[in-house]
């Protein structure tokens, strides 16, 4: 599949409405995947989880983080981040980063019940992760669009050896 330049992977990236998904390690080794709301500024994912959600904790023990972020209309764009998390502020700083919040709550929730929700849960305290891309592996695909070979659903690696579309995508 094509990667997406880097205009459309940052226009993507601010679309309304789309979840970033979030694997972290658990204690026992094992993957824990959550979806969440997210916004992309600066270079950097950030999302907010609450002081009982069990990635935050496991994110306090093992900071490696896979986030996806996908969408499901074509043309299929895709952004996977596999990096480190950090902790830009702690639980009860939910004042220090307000409006950043109000900007990840725009993103899914209409303008006028944004304050409504935040009013709603202002006493819920959160803490602020990023993941910056510099650094991390950022992989980017979309399906081809009109005028692209259609070998490039694929990877090349996945087609075999001999077979038609490897032949097409090798261009023979």
């Amino acid at each position: 599949m094509p990667p997406l330049t880097s205009a459309e992977r940052d226009e993507f990236l601010s679309r309304p409405g789309v979840l970033v998904r979030i694997a972290t390690v658990q204690a026992d080794g094992s993957p824990h995947v959550t979806p969440a709301w997210f916004i992309c500024e600066d270079g950097q994912i950030f999302f907010t989880p609450r002081a009982a959600s069990s990635w935050l904790a496991n994110l306090r023990r093992d900071p490696r983080i896979a986030l996806t972020i996908d969408e499901e209309p074509t043309p299929y764009r895709k952004v996977t981040v596999e990096g480190r998390a950090r902790i830009v502020h702690e639980l009860g700083d939910d004042d220090d980063w307000r409006d950043l919040y109000r900007r990840i709550t725009r993103r899914y929730v209409s303008p006028e019940g944004t304050e409504a929700y935040i009013q709603a849960t202002i006493d819920q305290p959160r803490a602020l992760i990023s993941v910056p891309l510099a650094g991390s592996k950022v992989r980017t695909w979309r399906m081809p669009l009109q005028g692209e070979s259609h070998t490039g659903i694929w990877h090349r690696r996945y087609y075999v050896e001999g077979s038609k579309m490897a032949h097409e995508a090798d261009g023979k």
